[in-house]
């Protein structure tokens, strides 16, 4: 064993030396994602320009293909006949009013926060965590909505063209979400590459067509569509109601102004330049578009019907009737299509980030945190998926009953945004404070009128789920963090010192069920680890099958191990523990129980709370530790028998044995486990930190260091984030030459299935992965969390013991 001389920090870089064998699922994920990216490459999988702009505008530009039909629908509805069109331009300068507020309040808040200048951070930032949860939570929901709306429009418009694909809506609207999905589980510059043609091809379009449109205004040929008689006879009165109304459907034109805020990471050096670069070029883009698509509205009098939309409407009239007309309408509509679809893709860009800074906090699963195969945020994606498949099949992908809900969300993030830079500016009096306030002030006015414009046009066609849902969530998650909290607490406070000359060899009580396999190499474990003593415990529940292992026992020859009989009535669990509270309270018990390797999942089930019972049981021994011995499918202390039939046993140590502690963050449960691993006699202990993340692996070790432990820590390199393929590769250059191998993982248990949710299951994939390995023992020791009480036992698992 090395001496606290020795250094306490050591790297281990394994890279990619040993070929492993690959599970199915593996090989699945690499056939549709392609290889793991290695954590060093995420320097390199940033965005340029070009490519930023198809991946973050693709929501804010396809607005375009509505947002002018909108205010024309609420305007025609409400009867107010041909006057609907005088609506149209000053509705629509109002909302790119709204507009250029946005782009230059977010260009001052991309260069305050150029790691990462959401809504979320801003919030966070000037105002606290739980208003953030709020802005948070509305961009979330914002993000799900988009998805939905933008894939249902989308084949709305395929299923206009071809009716017979309707009855399919839902499942396409699925299958779009899906495939958008799978091209960022690729990775970032991967769904770049894939997203950015049509962006730019339906960009193109726009400006081809409303160039064309503009030069044949100005040149007297393009004239007006005839008007239906019910709509040019009407004589409706324009109201207040109606213009802000109006304003309100419209105003989703500007919802994505927020994507390169919550994006800058994603951008090359210097990123918030660049980021500030990229979103103006976006505002530029669909300001022109939308405000050449509704003057060019206006000037043919475009009336939208169910079958047919304005754009579309606008590119027949435009492009004419011959054939290039037609083909060039057929691409629009192509490009219309996929842009609506696509536009999905910014909410796959930003959700996972934004869900990330929640997470990161606290307030929602960690697991949320963890970068995948494609050094993308894996889990956000396929949340936001599942999300916005489960929307699309609830309203059957029809997007005049999601629309509603749309907008109010994204609103509500933008007045929070605004106000946390004013406050901001307020707070810090930088060089250009006042100007910058002046901007900010100004957009956190804006939005909030308009949010409450929205609130009060759209309630009751939908806003009030949104209004409730927003704050129901952030109670659930405010919970969450509690929970976080509470554990953080139990697990980190006050850990003390852990002193190596205390820890002291553990009295070992084998629980034996039958004479067998299983049994005899739970006594070969209790050899390899050398125990001061060996007591073997047999809990009587049938006579005869009594009689009949003492007597296999004695003839065996394992006299120097006394097996006692625990007869009487009563639960298993108390028997056990009223012979424990008879053993030295001075003294470490390991209670090993025979486990066979061969077990269906109904056994497993059987055994987990069989060990739970025993662990309740034995709560009030701080002292004992229970194990759950497994034995090794190649029989390494086969039983023999003699001339008078019965079984003789053999039992031999391993030459050499070490011992590894598996350790993802210093706490109580790594501490016990650390202090398990002291206990076994091994001629090496020391700790393993499988390092995903450079700065969590380097705090571990200061902490480590500062804690001055008995046992070094080695900093593994996880180069793909694959925990258990790294350790499955370092682990086996260990047990090489017979050297045995305990590896020893701390694991946090929890009473209910809420709890067990916000934690991954990284202990079992890696018991799983070494399982299957001679020379390598899997020893998990959980820490219980008890509901009102910290739990003071133990429980080890042992897996594939000789």
């Amino acid at each position: 064993m090395k001496t606290e001389n020795e250094t306490q920090a050591q790297s281990a870089a394994t890279g990619r030396r040993t070929a492993l064998p690959q599970g199915s699922a593996y090989s699945l994920k690499r056939a549709l994602l392609g290889p793991a990216l290695p954590t060093a490459n995420l320097a390199h999988e940033r965005l340029g320009k070009p490519t930023a702009l198809a991946v973050f505008a693709s929501d804010n530009l396809s607005s375009v293909a509505y947002a002018t039909e909108e205010i024309l629908k609420v305007a025609i509805l409400a009867g107010v006949g041909a006057a609907a069109f005088t609506l149209v331009m000053p509705i629509t300068i109002g909302i790119l009013a709204v507009l250029g507020i946005l782009l230059f309040s977010y260009r001052q808040t991309i260069k305050a926060y150029p790691s990462a200048g959401g809504a979320y951070i801003v919030t966070k930032d000037n105002f606290g965590l739980l208003p953030a949860q709020i802005a948070g939570v509305a961009l979330l929901t914002d993000y799900v909505l988009t998805v939905s709306v933008s894939v249902a429009a989308g084949i709305a418009a395929v299923t206009s063209a071809a009716p017979g694909l309707y009855p399919y809506r839902v499942w396409m609207s699925v299958f779009c979400i899906w495939f958008i999905a799978w091209g960022n589980l690729r990775g970032v510059r991967e769904s770049g590459r894939m997203f950015a043609v049509p962006t730019y091809f339906f960009i193109f379009m726009m400006f081809l067509m409303l160039g064309i449109g503009l030069f044949r205004q100005f040149t007297g040929t393009l004239h007006p569509l005839p008007i239906p008689p019910d709509i040019s006879q009407a004589t409706g009165a324009v109201t207040l109601f109606i213009i802000l109304k109006a304003f309100a459907s419209g105003g989703a034109a500007v919802t994505g102004v927020e994507a390169v805020s919550n994006g800058v990471p994603a951008f090359k050096p210097v990123e918030w330049k660049n980021a500030r670069t990229t979103l103006m070029w976006m505002g530029s883009l669909l300001g022109l578009m939308f405000l050449g698509l509704s003057f060019i509205t206006v000037k043919l009098q475009v009336v939208p019907t169910e079958t047919k939309t304005v754009i579309s409407q606008v590119g027949r009239a435009i492009f004419g009737q011959g054939a290039l007309g037609y083909a060039l309408f057929l691409a629009l509509q192509v490009a219309t299509t996929l842009i609506l679809i696509l536009a999905a893709n910014t909410s796959f860009a930003d959700f996972p980030r934004l869900a990330n800074f929640h997470a990161a906090d606290n307030f929602m699963p960690r697991q949320l945190t963890v970068r995948g195969h494609r050094l993308v945020f894996s889990n956000g994606i396929i949340g936001l998926a599942i999300a916005s498949t489960v929307l699309v099949v609830l309203f059957k992908a029809d997007v005049s009953k999601l629309i509603p809900f749309y907008a109010i969300g994204v609103f509500t993030s933008f007045t929070l945004s605004q106000a946390g830079m004013s406050k901001r500016h307020l707070r810090l009096r930088e060089p250009g404070w006042r100007v910058g306030l002046a901007i900010n002030g100004l957009g956190a006015v804006t939005t909030a009128v308009v949010t409450v414009v929205i609130a009060v046009t759209k309630f009751t066609h939908g806003a009030w789920a949104v209004m409730v849902f927003v704050p129901v969530m952030v109670t659930l998650l405010v919970r969450m963090n509690h929970q976080y909290e509470r554990e953080d607490e139990e697990l980190g406070s006050d850990l003390g010192r852990l002193d190596a000359n205390q820890v002291q060899r553990p009295i070992v009580v084998l629980l034996v069920e039958s004479f067998d396999q299983k049994m005899v190499h739970a006594l070969g474990y209790a050899k390899t680890i050398r125990a001061e003593q060996t007591l073997a415990v047999h809990i009587e529940d049938d006579t005869l099958t009594t009689l009949e292992l003492e007597t296999a026992w004695e003839s065996a020859g394992l006299k120097e191990i006394p097996l006692k009989i625990l007869r009487g009535r009563g639960d298993a669990g108390d028997r056990l523990a009223g012979f424990v509270g008879g053993l030295p309270a001075d003294r470490d018990v390991n209670i090993l129980v025979p486990v066979s390797h061969q077990v269906s999942r109904l056994e497993r089930l059987s055994e987990s709370r069989s060990g739970a019972r025993l662990a309740r049981a034995l709560l009030p021994y701080e002292q004992v530790r229970l194990t759950l011995v497994r034995d090794h499918p190649e029989g390494v202390h086969p039983l023999t028998k003699g001339a008078d039939g019965h079984a003789r046993i053999r039992l031999t140590a391993q030459g050499t044995h070490t011992a590894v502690v598996l350790v993802d963050k210093l706490d109580r449960a790594s501490l016990r486990a650390i202090k398990y691993a002291l206990t076994l006699g091994a001629n090496d202990v020391f700790a393993i930190h499988a390092a995903i993340s450079p700065a969590n692996a380097g705090a571990l070790a200061e902490v480590w260091m500062a804690q001055h432990l008995p046992i070094p820590l080695t900093l593994l390199e996880c180069w793909d984030r694959n925990v258990a393929r790294a350790l499955e590769q370092d682990i086996l250059r260990l047990s090489k030459d017979g050297n045995e191998v305990t590896v020893v993982m701390p694991r946090r248990d929890f009473p209910n299935l809420r709890q067990r949710m916000l934690h991954d299951r990284t202990s079992r994939r890696i018991s799983k992965a070494l399982g299957r390995y001679s020379h390598v023992d899997v020893a998990i020791v959980p820490y219980y969390f008890a509901p009102h009480r910290p739990v003071r036992t133990d429980m080890a698992d042992a897996s594939d013991v000789k």
